[in-house]
């Protein structure tokens, strides 16, 4: 059906603009309504089941890849993602990208997120990321063993292994506690905080381990790009984010919220950040993410940042890049039992490193098993910027298509647990949500919520 309504609108694709224009246009037009209305209702389906919008995000990407939609319908599929399109999908989805990781450095409010004991949070950062990378680095070569010939370098595989065990996605834990109302505990901040340093730390070791795999090792390049990378960040910190900082105040002081030449104008900022980092070596997205963190605390702009521009990133950009990693997941790829016990085995390290050296981590800055537990769940939710970290791994020949699967599998399993064991195990502690007035003043962990 797909198939045939596609042909017969390209047949007559003839306008003022070309043929071909118009056929790239319609297929474009053909993928954004069937992954909008993918995302819909896989949406309203995952809230009826007490699932977080994200989750079912993630999920509507998997639904029109080859996992289901390529499995009951497969020339649909082929048909309605088709080459033709393809540079024009993945230009896009790379540019929402760039756009959600300085939404993601604008959500770490660092005075607000690790305001409570910073033993504490510390302490269950580093048991909650060494642990688990550890422990994916020390396993990886079994799972080398069973990869498909021909098997990727064996320590970059190893590296992005560990990486992939040991992130936490900060942003789906605010909406999860914002939506369970459990925002206001003290079990919440301190997860949120532990989380916030996690990702600071994985995104650093990321770029390094990224460097070392696309250099083959040559230690005299990667010491020039961290050194370049280090360069660019103390520019962005020391000059940009003054002038950056002093712009927008004035923009907001004298209109009382962003014009649209002030959008144009960060735009362009975050746009040429995404440039210099993608031109040192280092990946686009790092320039975005950097960019972000750079305007954290001006709360304000932030605010006026999720109001006029964040709905359109999450609305439309973030289901193309979940489409986007979809398309490149098939589970039925997994097609034998040594398979299938591979990926229950990337599922139970992932899981029993992450929940165990939170809890570990937790339990020793004396927190009681209960609030432990919670915070051991909380911080095994790997979500978006799991699916992040898989993509670049994917993209640099790392993680080869069946292992990037076993990762996404993993991901989306995290992911889904998280909402029903974090209501379970904090039942009777929810608060009622606060009336707009109280809002205004008591929003610190609401800022969070976004992805």
């Amino acid at each position: 059906m797909v198939m045939s309504l596609l042909q017969a609108a390209t047949q007559g694709a003839e306008s003022a603009v070309g043929a071909k224009a118009e056929e790239i246009v319609l297929h474009l037009l053909a993928q954004f309504i069937a992954i909008l209305a993918a995302t819909r209702i896989v949406v309203y389906m995952a809230k009826k089941v007490g699932q977080t919008d994200v989750a079912g995000e993630i999920l509507a990407g998997l639904v029109l890849g080859p996992s289901l939609l390529g499995a009951l319908a497969p020339d649909a599929m082929h048909t309605l993602f088709d080459g033709s399109t393809s540079q024009t999908f993945i230009g896009l989805s790379q540019v929402g990208l760039i756009l959600l990781m300085f939404q993601i450095g604008l959500e770490f409010e660092f005075k607000a997120n690790l305001s409570t004991s910073k033993k504490s949070i510390s302490v269950v950062s580093i048991a909650g990321m060494v642990v688990p990378f550890v422990m994916g680095y020390l396993s990886a070569p079994w799972f080398h063993e069973r990869l498909p010939e021909p098997r990727p370098d064996l320590l970059g595989f190893q590296l992005f292994f560990g990486i992939s065990m040991s992130i936490t996605a900060i942003p789906i834990l605010g909406r999860i506690f914002m939506e369970l109302r459990l925002a206001h505990t003290r079990v919440a901040a301190l997860t949120i905080g532990a989380a916030a340093i996690d990702d600071i730390v994985g995104w650093l070791i990321l770029g390094v381990v990224t460097l070392i795999v696309q250099n083959q090792f040559a230690p005299s390049k990667i010491v020039w790009r961290l050194v370049a990378l280090a360069i660019y960040v103390a520019f962005v910190f020391l000059v940009a984010r003054p002038l950056l900082k002093r712009f927008v105040d004035n923009n907001l002081r004298r209109h009382g919220g962003l014009q649209m030449s002030t959008v144009a104008m960060l735009l362009l900022v975050i746009f040429a950040s995404a440039f210099v980092t993608s031109s040192i070596g280092v990946f686009a997205i790092i320039g975005g993410f950097v960019m972000g963190v750079s305007l954290h605390d001006n709360r304000s702009f932030v605010e006026e940042w999720k109001t006029r521009i964040s709905p359109l990133v999450n609305t439309f950009f973030l289901p193309l890049f979940f489409a986007y990693t979809g398309l490149r997941t098939s589970i039925g790829t997994l097609s034998n039992a040594s398979e299938a016990f591979a990926c229950l085995m990337v599922v139970a390290v992932a899981f029993i490193s992450k929940f165990g050296g939170a809890y570990v981590g937790a339990r020793f800055v004396g927190e009681d098993h209960r609030s432990a537990t919670v915070i051991g769940v909380c911080m095994n939710t790997r979500a978006l910027m799991e699916l992040i970290v898989l993509n670049i791994g994917y993209d640099l020949g790392v993680l080869p298509r069946s292992m990037f699967t076993m990762l996404v599998i993993m991901a989306i399993l995290s992911t889904f647990m998280a909402t029903p064991l974090i209501r379970w195990l904090m039942r009777g502690e929810e608060r009622e949500p606060l009336s707009s007035a109280e809002l205004g003043g008591n929003s610190e962990m609401g800022r969070t919520v976004h992805s």
